[in-house]
């Protein structure tokens, strides 16, 4: 075989995998997703976060990885399981892991044993979107908010 039919086709594929990777995040920004980064693991030095589009669902804010190949989101976030539990602006290496602007929110997620820590940073505009999709559930929906 030729190499550069090798090299074509390589070539091909990666084209290929870049383009989807771009149609799926225009879809979920056009279907009123926001940018977001979040991570599950607390990490004092700074690392785990992961860049995203994260949309709302009724209940659920689910989130789509920048840089996956899955079809659907890598992550749902249920809001009746969802507690603030702290605020802050990020710091150190964190800058460059995340939206410009970014404050960091950090839940305490009862609905998960695994994984009891989820941080989610965002901009400021999307972050007040996100509270009041957060504090807008019916009454009775979230029990500290009653």
């Amino acid at each position: 075989m030729d190499i550069t039919v090798v090299v074509g086709a390589v070539l091909f594929l990666i084209l290929v995998v870049l383009a989807w990777l771009t149609v799926r995040r225009l879809r979920a920004l056009r279907s009123g997703g926001v940018h977001a980064a979040l991570r599950t693991r607390l990490d004092p030095s700074g690392k785990g976060w992961h860049l995203g589009v994260g949309r709302y669902q009724g209940d659920e804010f689910v989130w789509f990885r920048v840089l996956s190949l899955r079809p659907g989101p890598d992550r749902v976030i249920h809001r009746s399981t969802l507690e603030i539990a702290d605020r802050r602006d990020p710091s150190g290496s964190e800058l460059y892991s995340m939206p410009p602007a970014s404050r960091v929110l950090r839940f305490s997620d009862s609905g998960r044993a695994t994984e009891p820590h989820i941080e989610i940073a965002m901009s400021p505009d999307a972050l007040t979107g996100f509270l009041s999709w957060l504090e807008s559930a019916p009454p009775g929906r979230l029990p500290w908010a009653s």
